[in-house]
């Protein structure tokens, strides 16, 4: 048997093999000798100076401890760890694909650069997609497609106890924070936002000085830690609040319940990136982490988050109030909306976020593994409304890697109001994907606040770009909408994009995924069933799971059976007779949405 497999402590046998590792393993480090040496002999001082730092390098790594390919690689180990810090930069620019996606491909990153600069976003030559793989979807145009002239599209935001409807962009900045972002790359995005005409979310980390320079429409979010309305204890402070909230620029007011890129978990902004500015604005001590709590102090029950909402809406004077959320577990979301119902109080909008978002750090279990997508998260959202007959009475919102006008029309057409994008925004400002967001080393000045680093993005310059951006992508997004022979987006329905299944079958989405019928949830008619599982666990007075409830409906189906068919034209009322320019005839999808005239 093998020395190896026996000895636990084999000494190394002097062959040829291990002497030639040994040398190419102290090559690098005899070399910077040689060189040294010969520096001495020619007296170039240069040589001598560059081939010292490289000896004392090598001595260095042999007497440390810490690192094992330094002690058995001196000098030349280094070379690894440069590798691996530039490996994002390598892979990007001379390995990556096209169409890869890591998490943006170079192909949507350029699409946002060329939009922003208002440069063709033409190609040529076909695609680069493979039009047959499973998974692909297209929109069906029509034969009576025609161009529009008005892309700028709009939806009221706004219900019954609202005193004060915005009318908003369908795209707009989703929620980043100043202190994530740079002052710079706020006002930049702000100041687009007042150009083009469409909204920005503060995020969580209060209104501060930059987001009200130039005089963007504001949406005002509120996390766990209430940064900006805060008591000494980090409580909700609802005089603080009115005395913001109150100010013109601030359009609406939405309630943080989690985020894409952590659910289940507080933001937390690095000591690090807090600055005299950010500690005030926050109302947060400097020296250390700025870390948000899991949940809310200011309610802990269904019926709570609703009070809070109204107090909200009334301390702003009747601004539209809503939250969002990144869906966890679906009889939770589905207690809030009992607790709507038994109040009568409903939010006048929510925003999905998807677990695919994120702008900053967050744990690699928490990016990868928790949270439910965006589109299993809206489609759970928009059911449970129209399941509930509540649909029509609050806009639903949508995050999650939106970055093209396909994106927004697809995500439209499946039920949504409006769409935000955050990194789409951040690409406009001239963020390069370094992935670098949580260090406060940034190579353009966009996620950083080092104020030589963020000095280098010029605010008007970059405006200009959000703007066009937002211009542009919604130029394309009137493109799609008249191939398909509309007039706005509102008018898209599920059954104008086709997808190919992994069988090869071609499906319109109204088929490929399921859309609840209108108030099935309240008689327990939900075609299909676990809906109407998770509606019987949901209880308005907690966020726990009634299993009680559960266990009894599932004995009352099996002995009695369970009757879940529902017409499927139920509730269509004035919809019924609505006619895209496909002939297509039905609200399919159950969305109730105000359709503008064509007139406008």
């Amino acid at each position: 048997m093998p020395q190896s497999r026996t000895n636990l402590n084999p000494k190394p046998t002097l062959d040829a093999p291990y002497l030639v590792g040994l040398l190419l393993r102290y090559s690098t480090f005899g070399a910077a000798i040689l060189i040294f040496l010969a520096g001495l002999l020619l007296m170039k001082w240069w040589l001598i100076i560059l081939s010292g730092l490289g000896v004392c390098l090598g001595i260095y790594d042999l007497l440390q401890s810490k690192h094992a390919i330094l002690r058995n690689y001196p000098v030349a180990g280094h070379i690894r760890y440069v590798l691996e810090d530039f490996r994002p930069e390598i892979r990007q620019y001379l390995l990556e694909n096209d169409k890869e996606q890591v998490p943006f491909s170079r192909q949507q990153r350029a699409l946002v650069y060329q939009r922003a600069k208002n440069v063709s976003d033409t190609n040529a030559f076909g695609t680069l997609d493979n039009l047959y793989a499973h998974g692909k979807e297209w929109f069906l145009q029509s034969a009576v497609s025609q161009p529009l002239e008005n892309k700028d599209f709009r939806i009221m935001v706004g219900g019954e106890q609202c005193q004060q409807p915005y009318d908003m962009s369908v795209f707009n900045i989703s929620a980043m924070s100043f202190g994530s972002l740079s002052a710079n790359a706020i006002m930049a995005l702000n100041q687009g936002a007042k150009l083009g005409g469409f909204t920005h979310d503060t995020g969580e980390g209060a209104i501060s000085p930059y987001h009200r320079k130039f005089g963007g429409d504001l949406i005002w979010e509120l996390g766990t830690g209430y940064f900006g309305c805060r008591d000494e204890h980090g409580n909700f402070d609802p005089q603080s609040f009115a005395e913001k909230a109150v100010d013109p620029q601030v359009k609406m007011i939405e309630i943080k319940l989690s985020q894409g890129a952590k659910p289940g978990q507080g933001g937390v902004l690095p000591s690090e990136k807090i600055t005299v500015e950010i500690a005030e604005t926050r109302q947060v001590p400097l020296g250390q982490d700025c870390v948000s709590p899991s949940s809310h102090t200011a309610f802990s029950t269904p019926l709570e988050l609703v009070a809070f909402w109204q107090q909200l809406r009334e301390l702003s004077e009747g601004k539209p109030v809503g939250f969002k959320l990144c869906i966890g577990q679906p009889w939770q979301f589905m207690a809030i909306v009992k607790a709507m119902i038994e109040t009568n109080n409903y939010p006048d909008f929510i925003v999905i976020d998807g677990a695919e978002g994120g702008t900053g750090a967050a744990p690699v279990e928490f990016m990868d593994n928790v949270g439910m997508p965006m589109v299993e998260g809206f489609m759970l959202v928009h059911n449970t409304l129209v399941g509930a007959g509540i649909r029509d009475k609050i806009k639903l919102g949508v995050s999650g890697k939106i970055v093209s006008g396909f994106d927004i029309a697809r995500m439209i057409a499946l039920g949504a109001d409006w769409c935000n994008s955050a990194r789409g925004f951040m690409f406009a400002v001239g963020c390069i994907q370094s992935r670098s967001c949580h260090t406060n080393t940034c190579p353009t000045g966009v996620a950083t606040q080092d104020p030589y680093r963020q000095k280098a993005l010029d605010v008007p310059s970059k405006a200009e770009r959000v703007a066009s951006f937002h211009k542009n992508t919604l130029k394309s997004l009137a493109s799609i909408v008249g191939a398909v022979g509309l007039q706005h987006p509102s008018q898209l329905q599920p059954y104008h994009i086709a997808r190919r299944l992994d069988d090869g079958q071609i499906k319109l989405l109204s088929k490929f995924f399921y859309f609840a019928d209108n108030e099935a949830l309240l008689n327990s008619s939900a075609r299909a069933d676990v809906f109407n599982q998770m509606w019987v666990m949901a209880t308005p007075d907690s966020f726990l799971a009634n299993n009680d409830a559960l266990i009894a409906y599932n004995k009352d189906s099996r002995d009695k059976g369970k009757e879940t068919s529902a017409p499927t034209e139920q509730g269509l009322g004035s919809f019924a007779n609505i006619t895209d320019g496909g002939r297509l005839i039905g609200n399919v999808n159950n969305t109730f949405r105000e359709i503008p005239s064509i007139d406008d």
